[in-house]
This record gives structure tokens, C-alpha cells and sequence, in this order.
């Protein structure tokens, strides 16, 4: 790396750390690096920044802390899978009442979903609908072995939403995670079979290159997830006053 490429930190209203934590966010989108990609030694990056190393190790921890880096014991630092991108960007965790959520995201999703399901029929390679057909399989597999299948439930809608090959569908991602695992957390796995059963059925449309079936599948398979919390919502306002 050159010297060149990077500027000595001037002074403006933010931290020295925070700074430092810029110069390197810079450094990774410039040269374009990625998981593969090992960031230079806190004494390299001193040097480079002129900033002493102990605000170099700052600026690292608050990239971690934004999963931009990662510290891989015994090798160093290297960039993040998917940098940036946290599991619960938008704090969901933190909110009162989750069944209003859980109905608030799967309106969300409604929306947005098919329109993802269609774009992946139109878009998908080769090599996506191979990624496609093995998540759902293993979906299946946790299904039919009474296994809790909300990890590879998720998978599958992830691996639908890269057939699109979108640059912005895959930071809604986190989005999406958090609705399933939500869902399947209140409603305690209840749909079982018709996952299964409509999954089988995105893929099928996604494979056949069919987006306007792709669409009405998953359309179709978020309408029942709604209905589902709409019924679990009303018993538990119907038995609200009893509690009482």
C-alpha cells in the first residue's frame, strides 16, 4: 500500500479515534477489499495515518464494533463478511410489544418479498438456484425431523434474496431475519408443513423462471403467516380481560 493513499487525520469536530476508524473505512472501499483481505499492523496504519497505535486500536474496535472487522485469533485483522451489517440494525429487540411487531414486519414483508421473489426469477444464475435448492432442502430436513428449522427457514429467504443480485436487497436482509426468527419464536413453529409446502413452491417458480408464480407463492406464504398472528393476536386480547 502506498503512503499516498491516505491522509493525515485532520482536525474536525469528531474524535481522533473516530477518525482514524474513517481513514481505514476509506482504505476498504477504495481498494475494494474484502473477507479474504488482511488489514495492515496497527504499526503500519500508525505510520500511514501518523496517529500513535493506541488510537489506531481504537478506531479498530469501533470497526468491530460495526462489524466492518473482524479479529481472527492468531492471524489478525481482516475485513467482515458482510461489512456493516448487524443483526438488528434498526433495534426490533428493544420494543415493547412484539406480537405488534411481528404483525408490523410481516406487513413489511408483504410488500417487499414478492417483488424479491420475482426479481430472483428473473436474475438468478446457475449457481444461485443450486445455493436455492440446497437451503430449502435442509429446511425440509429440520421439518421432517422436528428440528427447530428457523435458522435454515431464514437461509432460504436470504438465498432468495441474492438471486436478485441487487446491491441494496441484501441490507434489508437483516430485516427479514429478524421477522422469521420472530415469527417462529411466537407462533412456536406452528406452520410447519405449509412452510415446507411453500417453499417448495418459490423454488419450483424462481427455478421455472417464472416471476409472476414466484411472486403469488410467496405472496401466498406470508398471507398465511399474517393470518396466523392475526388469530394468535385476537386470543390474546379475547383472554386479556379473564387475566385481569
Amino acid at each position: 500500500m502506498k503512503e499516498a493513499f491516505f491522509e493525515t487525520v485532520k482536525k474536525t469536530e469528531s474524535s481522533l479515534p473516530e477518525r482514524t476508524a474513517e481513514q481505514i473505512s476509506r482504505l476498504i472501499v477504495e481498494r475494494q477489499l474484502t473477507r479474504e483481505d488482511k488489514l495492515p499492523s496497527e504499526f503500519e496504519l500508525a505510520e500511514m495515518l501518523h496517529v500513535g497505535r493506541g488510537t489506531v486500536r481504537e478506531g479498530v474496535k469501533l470497526l468491530v464494533a460495526r462489524n466492518v472487522l473482524e479479529i481472527r485469533r492468531g492471524k489478525g485483522t481482516y475485513i467482515a463478511s458482510n461489512p456493516g451489517e448487524v443483526s438488528d440494525p434498526l433495534g426490533f429487540a428493544y420494543y415493547p410489544d412484539q406480537f405488534r411487531l411481528a404483525m408490523d414486519l410481516v406487513e413489511i414483508r408483504g410488500q417487499m418479498e414478492p417483488w424479491v421473489a420475482r426479481m430472483a426469477a428473473e436474475r438468478a444464475t446457475p449457481e444461485d438456484l443450486t445455493a436455492l435448492r440446497e437451503t430449502c432442502s435442509v429446511v425440509e430436513q429440520d421439518i421432517l425431523g422436528s428440528r427447530d428449522h428457523s435458522g435454515s427457514d431464514v437461509q432460504f429467504h436470504v438465498a432468495v434474496a441474492e438471486c436478485t443480485h441487487n446491491l441494496v436487497v441484501p441490507k434489508l436482509i437483516p430485516i427479514i431475519t429478524y421477522a422469521i426468527t420472530l415469527f417462529v419464536s411466537l407462533t412456536e413453529n406452528r406452520l410447519k408443513m405449509e412452510t415446507l409446502v411453500d417453499h417448495r413452491e418459490i423454488l419450483d417458480a424462481i427455478s421455472s423462471r417464472d416471476g409472476e408464480r414466484a411472486a403469488q407463492a410467496m405472496a401466498r406464504h406470508i398471507e398465511y403467516n399474517r393470518a396466523l398472528m392475526r388469530d394468535i393476536v385476537e386470543t390474546m386480547r379475547q383472554k386479556a380481560p379473564d387475566a385481569q
